[in-house]
């Protein structure tokens, strides 16, 4: 019998021991259970080293978060968390570390463009949580064979987000098309999280020179703010500038101004 590998990632302690306890009832399935996006991390890097990947993460949609007043959530392992990652984040960080892997997110509630963007981080579903185990199984063994789950009430929602999404990036891939290969050369640099003068100290130019191509970035992209920059550079596709063990960068913005 082929054992399926899952783990379920939610910091919020009886959710997750109950869930992990009923998937460990049947008999072609492996569970365990972190209760924060670092120990899942740790979770997945151990046991690729050890040869017995995870199949399917199984993600709180909310991970990370808590209500106004609500107590702090108890981790699944204890001394775990030296960190917040949230659920959106996670996938994005599991998909790129390990692609092999399907995940599953599992949410409160129907929400069409949390759903969309944990389709595009690389989510294979988005289930609710208080859906029935046997629904959950169905949706596990789905998308091993490369299919993706969603509500049927999300779907117009879904596609609607996604429709819009790939607008807003065919127009700032547009706009970062405008730019010059020197400005986009500043603009990986944004990305990566440099400010004007480790970004001058990596393409060997002054500060001065740096602050006007970044002025050239800003108005060529038609925004205000290095920050708006970095977001519509993503959407675009950019990635950041490959940084050297050496240059660690600098406050890229500070109240909306360059740094």
């Amino acid at each position: 019998m082929v054992r399926i590998r899952v783990l379920v990632v939610d910091d919020h302690r009886i959710f997750a021991e109950s869930l992990a306890a009923a998937l460990a009832a049947e008999p072609d399935v492996d569970v365990s259970a972190a209760g924060s996006g670092p120990a899942a991390l740790r979770c997945l890097e151990r046991a690729a080293t050890e040869g017995r990947r995870y199949d399917v993460l199984l993600v709180d949609a909310d991970l990370g978060g808590s209500l106004p007043g609500a107590r702090p959530a108890v981790p699944v392992h204890d001394g775990d968390e030296d960190g917040l990652v949230d659920g959106i984040s996670l996938v994005t960080g599991v998909r790129a570390a390990q692609p092999g892997v399907r995940i599953v997110v599992l949410a409160e509630k129907d929400d069409p463009r949390r759903a969309a963007l944990a389709l595009q981080a690389g989510a294979c579903g988005w289930v609710a949580k208080d859906c029935s185990l046997s629904r959950l199984l169905s949706v596990i063994r789905g998308v091993l064979r490369d299919e993706t789950h969603l509500p049927p009430a999300l779907l117009t929602g879904v596609l609607r987000e996604l429709t819009a999404a790939r607008r807003h990036r065919s127009e700032s891939e547009r706009l970062v098309e405008s730019l010059t290969p020197r400005e986009r050369e500043v603009l990986r640099c944004m990305v990566a999280g440099l400010g004007r003068k480790a970004v001058a100290e990596r393409l060997f130019l002054s500060p001065h020179t740096v602050r006007t191509h970044m002025q050239n970035v800003l108005g060529k992209l038609g925004v205000h703010s290095t920050l708006a920059a970095v977001a519509l550079a993503r959407r675009a596709g950019v990635g950041p500038a490959d940084l050297g063990p050496a240059l660690t960068g600098d406050v890229v913005e500070r109240g909306g101004q360059l740094a």
